[in-house]
């Protein structure tokens, strides 16, 4: 026994030092040269910040991009999903309450051609993007409520596109939070 004793004890305290000082030392090293220096990316207009690019946030006035619903109300201390399945009653009626509230603010939209993002809740809770497609079906309620035309709107999400990492990686994205931002300086 005392054979395996000190080999083990040597082993836990090198694996110690590796995993709770030289890997956070390293991964903090790498966040400094991320945008926002590991503390995140902010967007700020007229010097004041208004969210956090990789944190979705709540828009639900009729003159703005609507991002996925959240299952935790857009809390980032308390992120995660429903954890219901695809079967699950309860889920159903959060999807079906969404897609009235989709259809009632979207007149112009049919239900079977809403994307499925715009009614059902991200794993996070906290999804800061949505599709191009979300994006479009929602152009004739914003340029309706904002008096803008709708080619206007369009080539603004043109503008906000993001394609995938090195072209391969990934689906085309748009940043619901700078995206609001961009239509907020049209007017």
């Amino acid at each position: 026994m005392k054979k395996y004793l000190l080999p083990s004890l040597k082993i836990t305290l090198v694996f110690l030092v590796i995993c709770s000082l030289l890997y956070p030392l390293l991964i903090a090293g790498i966040g400094h040269f991320t945008p926002g220096g590991g503390r995140g990316e902010t967007i700020v207009v007229n010097g004041k910040v208004v969210g956090y690019a990789n944190i979705g946030q709540k828009f639900d006035q009729d003159k703005y991009f609507w991002p996925r619903p959240s299952a935790v109300a857009f809390n980032a201390a308390g992120s995660g999903g429903s954890n219901k399945g695809p079967a699950n009653q309860d889920y159903l009626k959060d999807v079906q309450a969404h897609i009235d509230s989709f259809l009632i603010h979207n007149p112009t939209v049919k239900k079977e051609n809403i994307p499925s993002e715009l009614v059902t809740y991200s794993g996070s809770g906290l999804d800061p993007d949505i599709s191009p497609q979300a994006a479009y079906i929602q152009v004739d309620r914003i340029a309706k409520v904002r008096n803008l035309p709708t080619d206007k709107i369009n080539s603004l999400i043109a503008g906000h596109t993001e394609k995938p990492f090195l072209a391969l990686f990934g689906p085309e994205k748009i940043n619901v939070l700078r995206l609001n931002v961009a239509l907020d300086e049209l007017h």
